[in-house]
């Protein structure tokens, strides 16, 4: 997808990456190569390939490759200055960085793009509420030795999300708004991204567990009709929980889910489920990241105890989220 340079009416920000996975190296790339001046904090041998090749993506359904090169760093310092830190990291590797944010004074705005169903307080106590901004990645893929494979969201289904803790739409927000349109990513700001972010938990937990309990296969979890219906139970419950403590499912197109007769969503996650899309996408993401999906399960089940909500679906999927092969049984069930 092609993107603008700035024009001399709009000012380049200055942009650190923390986290150089496929998130990270992908939207520091466009926006390095839409004009910004960016930096990617990497380490080990993600370090040494960005500095000595760049950041090489290439796009799973088209085989596009580019290389931008960026400034790499190997630490943020408490008197580094940046006009934003974007924090691109798995949610359980977060509380291990957030002495190093509070610590940094320097920078304005810390955007915290990482899932988390459980609230921001810690991270608000880390960098203080006037510093922090929220939000939500638009693409997927994977680190594939040096090259990061991937695919964008679209604007229709998931753009980038953005939003201000206390639903604000704020001049620095239209600001970073502009700068992620310019370059070349589907951007949305929410006015309730706490609500986005547990809605959005409660879709891909369900999705994630249905994926291992496939043995990580997604054409296999296709000819399961077990896993489909449980993953379609399981949004449900999510969503009834949500519902119990006072949550609005948000974006409200989601609430179709619901009003759609059971058959009719079963058979369009199955259509989706075998599809390149949804290995990039869904697949790719639940297996490298095992760990994050634990915690967020971990994170949801804390909402779930905030009600009387029985959610024997989620439970059940839950239980596939440790590394285990399926048996036969499991595999013939289609």
């Amino acid at each position: 997808m092609p993107h603008a340079q700035l024009t001399n009416q709009e000012e380049a920000m200055k942009i650190l990456f923390y986290g150089a996975g496929v998130i990270g190296s992908l939207y520091a790339a466009r926006l390095q190569d839409a004009g910004n001046d960016v930096s990617i904090l990497a380490r080990g041998k993600r370090l040494k390939d960005i500095k000595e090749y760049g950041i090489v993506l290439e796009h799973e359904l088209t085989n596009e490759q580019t290389t931008t090169r960026v400034k790499v760093v190997e630490e943020l310092s408490p008197e580094d200055a940046y006009d934003l830190i974007i924090v691109a990291m798995r949610k359980n590797q977060v509380s291990a960085i957030l002495p190093i944010l509070s610590a940094n004074k320097g920078t304005p705005n810390v955007l915290f793009m990482v899932n988390n169903p459980s609230g921001y307080d810690d991270w608000m106590q880390a960098v203080g509420q006037k510093r922090l901004l929220l939000g939500f990645p638009s693409a997927g893929g994977a680190l594939e030795g040096r090259i990061v494979s991937y695919i964008l969201g679209s604007s229709r289904v998931q753009p980038t999300i953005l939003g201000e803790p206390d639903g604000r739409i704020t001049p620095r927000l239209k600001e970073i708004f502009s700068t992620f349109k310019q370059a070349g990513f589907p951007v949305t700001i929410s006015r309730n991204i706490d609500a986005w972010q547990k809605t959005h938990v409660a879709l891909i937990s369900p999705i994630a567990n249905a994926i291992y309990m496939a043995g990580g296969d997604n054409y296999q979890l296709a000819q399961i009709s077990e896993a489909l219906h449980l993953m379609v139970h399981a949004m449900g419950e999510g969503f009834q929980v949500l519902r119990a403590i006072g949550i609005p499912i948000t974006p409200a197109k989601l609430k179709l889910w619901e009003w759609l007769p059971e058959p009719i969503v079963v058979a369009l996650l199955k259509r989706w489920v075998k599809t390149k899309h949804f290995e990039i996408v869904a697949v790719h993401h639940a297996i490298a990241a095992r760990d994050e999906m634990q915690q967020l399960a971990d994170d949801f089940q804390v909402l779930v105890r905030q009600t009387s909500i029985a959610t024997p679906a989620i439970n059940q999927l839950n239980s596939y989220i440790k590394p285990h092969q399926p048996d036969k049984f499991e595999i013939a069930r289609a």
